[in-house]
């Protein structure tokens, strides 16, 4: 017998007559283990892709069906026989038909043939004639059709393409004028069909009609989906215009391997380093190119968008927060779309995307755990994939996703060492530098500030070959609250000098703009860490802004006008710290504050979070500010738990 499912469902049997194969989800039945490529489906897959909600009695439903089916399938087969094509095996069922029964198998083996070797044309012409329709045509709703006809229409264009490409590089072609066109009508944002075109109208003698095409396609590229001409149609258009008689085969296919243009994301990603203004317009092009190319409907080149971009990210808050849940939220739905078994680099990128843009501060219990996830799940794929620049990206998804509770600074010198090893061996400086701020942050968390100082060093001698004008401004913050720290030593710098280099290094990063997760409340903050280093009060400076760590210093600044009262109710209402760079600060804040107060539930709360940090400096995490070290902030909500 035969399947096809290049169209509607159906099956034939041996003399070429149908097999009724009964009603929607017989075929639905036939379909799935058709998509299964002849491997076992468990039962209970098959009942959750059948029902988004299954019946009481879906196995039993499941059963009849499969029964129902054998009988179709096989008529002939006598009673009590072992049926040979729809198979119980192990806990579900399978389906044994060799390649060349299945239309869909048939179509895969020719595409395979005709892009090892052009002898495959007359087959992959065969294949293509097959199709009668969309894939599974007649199987609505379920989402594993959606992601099997998704992926076998991007196959069918490539096999469109791919046809097109060998007839012209055997030296024909002018036949596909018609053709190409439509097709470049029907999909325009598959750069190598312009290129395609281009190639028919030039075989035809159109050479003007072939320019004028290579013109719309920049101007749609660019327009549409943010995307510069790759290398092959730039030079496609200049061969042309020169007047060259024979074209260079192209072989840019758009295919899972990567992108062939250089896009817009790719150019964001150049501008993200640069800071200021640059960083702003790479966020909001970036996100104008995701939105385009989700607008073709395309989940291939969607997934290539979004994992273009690929850049080192150091800080726990979002900049943009509205952008980072779209993105996410993108990742998320083409992730679905493609289905567990798309290719595993495409995957992997954008399960370290979802986990780099959910930044650990701005997470419900919920994302944070699928966050945390898709970051182990990137990190495993990439380390089996052996791809150094992917595992790289997803390391730095483990980086931002391990801020879980307070006292984590040496896992994350770890995590920051094996990034910097391995960009370093590789050659890829970008994520060095990341591997170097990383290592700075958890020397300075862990109070070694002569550790923190050389990778400052190192990070900017780094920073100095990339053209990464960020980098010298974060150390900035670095150097001033290592002269903070040392501002307690006898005859260290005045706090004054700190205070000096505080400010200095906030006029830098205010200067750079672009960075407000990182920016709002830093100064403040800082100051405060200062006074409370020095025995003195929360700064009362109107003029400061408190960001994102109001909550947490308010108390210690009505305490400071003596208001002790509202510095009282401001306590109580403050929630428990985001699980950020800045948690353990935010937590000896809120000690410090109950102490004063003689808030013993708060105390004791604090000194439970700030146990597993009690070797850490507070505010060290960060590479920016300090507080002083945790245990005197733990000491200090210990005796206000403990006093009766």
């Amino acid at each position: 017998m035969r399947i096809d499912v290049l169209g509607a469902v159906r099956a034939f049997h041996d003399d070429g007559t149908p097999v009724d194969l009964g009603g929607p989800r017989h075929r639905e039945v036939l379909a799935r283990l058709v998509a299964a490529g002849g491997r076992m489906v468990s039962t209970d897959s098959l009942v959750d892709d059948l029902w988004a909600e299954p019946p009481v009695r879906a196995v039993g439903a499941l059963r009849t069906f499969v029964a129902a089916l054998r009988r179709a399938i096989e008529p002939d087969r006598p009673p009590r026989t072992p049926p040979q094509v729809l198979v119980t095996e192990g806990p579900g069922y399978a389906l044994r038909l060799p390649p060349h029964a299945v239309d869909v198998h048939r179509f895969e083996d020719a595409l395979s043939r005709a892009r090892r070797t052009p002898d495959g044309l007359t087959g992959l012409d065969a294949a293509l004639a097959a199709w009668r329709g969309p894939a599974y045509a007649d199987v609505t709703g379920s989402a594993w059709a959606q992601r099997e006809q998704t992926r076998l229409e991007e196959l069918r264009l490539e096999g469109v393409e791919l046809r097109a490409r060998l007839i012209l590089d055997a030296g024909s072609g002018a036949e596909l004028v018609a053709d190409l066109g439509a097709h470049v009508t029907e999909h325009p944002w598959r750069e190598p069909a312009w290129g395609l075109l281009a190639r028919a109208l030039h075989r035809a003698g159109r050479q003007a009609d072939a320019l004028a095409t290579l013109r719309r396609a920049r101007t749609m590229l660019a327009d549409q989906l943010g995307l510069d001409p790759s290398a092959d149609l730039r030079r496609l258009e200049t061969d042309i215009l020169h007047g060259t008689t024979t074209l260079q085969p192209s072989h840019a296919l758009w295919t899972a391997g990567g992108l062939g243009p250089r896009t817009t994301v790719e150019l964001a990603r150049t501008l993200s380093l640069a800071g200021g203004d640059a960083l702003v317009h790479a966020r909001r092009d970036r996100l104008a190119a995701l939105r385009a190319a989700e607008r073709t409907g395309d989940i291939l080149l969607t997934a290539r968008i979004i994992n273009a971009y690929d850049v080192p990210a150091l800080w726990s808050r979002a900049d943009d927060l509205e952008q980072s849940r779209a993105v996410v939220a993108a990742a998320e739905r083409t992730l679905t779309a493609l289905g567990p078994d798309s290719p595993a680099d495409l995957r992997a990128r954008l399960l370290a995307t979802v986990a780099v843009e959910s930044r650990s501060a701005d997470l419900s219990a919920v994302d944070r755990k699928r966050a945390g996830q898709a970051a182990r799940e990137a990190e495993a794929l990439a380390r089996e994939l052996g791809d150094p620049a992917l595992l790289l990206f997803a390391l730095n998804g483990v980086f931002l996703q391990s801020f879980t509770r307070p006292g984590l600074a040496a896992a994350r010198d770890v995590t920051g060492a094996e990034i910097l090893d391995l960009a370093t061996r590789h050659e890829l400086p970008n994520f060095a530098v990341l591997g170097r701020l990383i290592r700075l942050q958890s020397a300075s968390a862990l109070g070694d500030l002569d550790a923190a100082t050389a990778h400052a060093e190192a990070a900017e001698q780094l920073a100095h070959s990339t053209e990464a004008s960020l980098v010298p401004v974060l150390t900035a913050w670095s150097r001033a609250r290592v002269t903070a720290a040392h501002s307690t030593a006898t005859g260290g710098p005045s706090a004054a000098t700190a205070a000096a280099h505080y400010r200095a290094a906030e006029d830098a990063l205010a200067a750079s703009a672009g960075m407000p997760g990182l920016h709002r409340g830093l100064f403040a903050l800082a100051l405060l860490g200062l006074r409370l280093l020095h025995g003195r009060p929360a700064p009362t400076d109107p003029a400061l802004d408190w960001g994102p760590y109001r909550p947490w210093t308010r108390p210690l600044t009505l305490l400071a006008h003596h208001r002790d009262q509202e510095a009282r109710t401001a306590l109580m209402m403050a929630p428990a710290p985001p699980l950020d760079h800045m948690q353990e600060a935010l937590w000896c804040l809120t000690a410090h504050a109950a102490a004063r107060l003689g808030e013993r539930p708060v105390a004791a709360r604090a000194a439970t979070a700030l146990r597993a940090a009690r070797t850490e400096d507070a505010g060290g995490a960060s590479g920016m500010l300090t507080l002083g070290p945790v245990t005197r902030y733990l000491a200090e909500a210990e005796t206000c738990a403990d006093e009766k």
